[in-house]
């Protein structure tokens, strides 16, 4: 694990996948914005003149044990109905040597934690889900997703927002919308909740 300078206001803490969350729950209480990553957390200050202060704190707390992952709770749980006829459900099926249908019934097994945002406004990445459903991304990206596609990538499943390229495998669609201007925050989706999908 390793803290460094990001510009003005901000540490950027790098570390291994699996410390992410944990990191992340041990920095919640600093009065400072936590954004997590695949391998990193960043830490901003509200001004430069704070920033000597908190490299101290994220010092102290990283340098303590930190805490697990928080389990799934029913206020941070977001029930996400699905329609599995993706495009790619059958391929998926053949890369994993399950059926179709245990592909369903893997990915609506287990419930996903939202490890962090990006690639769109109102993406995010999920992890946790059940192992067997690792597959690689698709070898020749589409050029337009329709909005609400439910895919898998790697160790991920995510939720494209709004059409938009994308190179991961497609398994069903939702009509649930992820990013709402109109909805405070306007993600639905946030670092440290969970999904679970429903068939």
């Amino acid at each position: 694990m390793r803290l460094l300078p990001f510009g003005e206001c901000a540490l950027l803490v790098e570390c291994e996948p699996d410390q992410v969350a944990g990191i992340t729950a041990a920095l919640a209480s600093l009065p400072a914005e936590v954004v997590p990553a695949a391998r990193t957390v960043l830490v901003r200050a509200a001004s430069p003149d704070l920033l000597g202060g908190l490299r101290r704190e994220v010092s102290r707390i990283l340098a303590g044990p930190l805490p697990a992952a928080p389990a799934p709770r029913a206020e941070r749980t977001v029930v996400v109905p699905v329609r599995y006829d993706g495009e790619d459900l059958a391929e998926v099926a053949a890369l994993t040597g399950l059926s179709e249908d245990q592909v369903v019934a893997a990915h609506t097994g287990t419930p996903w934690r939202v490890a962090f945002g990006g690639f769109a406004p109102g993406f995010a990445y999920l992890d946790g889900g059940d192992p067997r459903l690792v597959v690689p991304r698709r070898a020749t990206p589409r050029t337009v997703v329709p909005a609400g596609s439910v895919g898998l990538a790697g160790a991920y499943s995510g939720i494209y927002p709004r059409p938009s390229p994308g190179g991961w495998q497609l398994i069903g669609r939702t009509s649930v919308a992820l990013w709402d201007l109109e909805r405070t925050p306007p993600a639905l989706l946030r670092p440290g909740w969970w999904v679970r999908f429903q068939a």
